[in-house]
């Protein structure tokens, strides 16, 4: 029951630090208006007028008493009840045009309370617990590091140890993800606007790291497009939390919880497909996948993804998450993606696609990365692009 609990609390730690972040963010608007301390406590929904303001200029509003810090203000006073009811709130609370971006995006908060204690009071213990840890927690903009990606590696190593899971599908290590990245921008230093797509987005920090490296060579603000797609909602809201925290416009946030394999994602709204529905062909395509994992290959010999190169086989999707990603690049672009290394070697239907790839000279450079660099352990890895 111990690596239960442990995926369920770092999930939890995760989402309250993102509540914290918006809370602070708000609080921020507020002292930048001149409210002071009395003027605060008395905003609430009622107050029709300012709340609407909050969700223009932020996307969503969070009443005073709703706010991180008056959580933590409460002290004894503070209950369980009083998350259940702000993160109702906030629901409710999101700017129609921010939907997007926050909509659902602390469900896994929402249901993985009720997994801290079989009773109010021990959820009120273990949730005042957890409180008091992440106000620790530096998110300043001062760290010249990814630390909700850090944080969220380090929570789900322990995790995978103690549930003997793989996990490496979460979370690039920064190392890796700094060597991609650096390819990435070095291709692309010259364009004045650039998409970016992952279709195995996880936590979210590839991409950002890929954004931020490329960025260092773009002038002006919000000239990177960013493309996700996810299957787990817990990782997909995690993708959402990252980019947010990272100050990225929610203009440039084209995000989605779907099976990337069986449900492409060209691109469209989910609020009116038939008018918005369009290919996506982007600069940077870079991703993570899981590695060999099963999949479905029926009916896949027409799809425009695989049928100019073959299927890969059901018992492994690595080839299926190259060809995926390779159909969404353009022409220029540059893609770069994490396999193990058996790719490299096996044959049958896996042998016929390797030498497509290389006979339409689609691959630029392998690099060999050491064993164990990633959470997944046993595999030997490779970066292709």
């Amino acid at each position: 029951m111990y690596h239960k609990w442990l995926f369920y609390s770092s999930s939890l730690i995760l989402q309250f630090k993102f509540y914290k972040f918006l809370s602070e963010k708000e609080i921020a608007l507020f002292r930048k208006e001149k409210l002071t301390d009395a003027d605060m406590e008395k905003v609430n929904e009622d107050d029709v007028k300012y709340a609407t303001h909050v969700r223009e200029n932020l996307g969503y509003f969070i009443a005073y008493e709703n706010l991180f810090s008056t959580w933590l203000a409460k002290g004894n006073d503070f209950d369980i009840s009083n998350v259940r009811d702000a993160l109702s709130a906030f629901d409710r609370n999101i700017d129609d045009a921010y939907k997007k971006v926050f909509e659902k995006i602390f469900n896994t908060l929402q249901t993985g309370l009720s997994k801290l204690g079989e009773t109010a009071q021990a959820q009120t213990k273990a949730v005042k617990s957890l409180l008091k840890l992440i106000r620790k927690i530096p998110m300043d903009g001062k760290q010249d590091y990814d630390v909700l990606g850090f944080i969220y590696e380090y929570l789900i190593s322990m995790f995978a140890d103690n549930a003997g899971k793989k996990a490496g599908e979460f979370y690039t290590p920064h190392e890796v993800s700094v060597l991609m990245s650096e390819i990435v921008a070095e291709h692309l230093k010259d364009r004045k606007q650039i998409k970016i797509y992952d279709p195995t987005s996880g936590s979210g920090s590839l991409w950002i790291n890929i954004g931020n490296s490329v960025a260092k060579f773009l002038e002006g603000e919000n000239k990177i497009d960013y493309y996700a797609q996810e299957l787990k909602e817990n990782t997909y809201n995690l993708t959402r939390m990252n980019l947010v925290m990272r100050g990225i416009s929610p203009a440039n946030i084209n995000v989605r919880n779907g099976d990337t394999l069986e449900d492409d994602w060209p691109f469209f709204e989910d609020t009116d497909k038939d008018k918005t529905y369009k290919l996506i062909r982007a600069d940077a395509v870079v991703s993570n996948p899981p590695y060999s994992q099963k999949w479905d290959p029926s009916d896949k010999e027409f799809d425009a993804r695989y049928k100019n190169y073959g299927i890969a086989p059901k018992s492994k999707a690595d080839y299926a998450f190259l060809l995926h990603d390779l159909y969404h690049l353009e022409d220029d672009g540059i893609m770069t993606i994490v396999l193990p290394h058996g790719v490299l070697f096996r044959g049958g239907d896996e042998g016929k696609i390797r030498e497509n790839l290389i006979e339409k000279n689609n691959i630029d450079t392998i690099i060999g990365l050491p064993s164990n660099i990633f959470l997944v352990q046993g595999f030997l890895l490779s970066l292709w692009f």
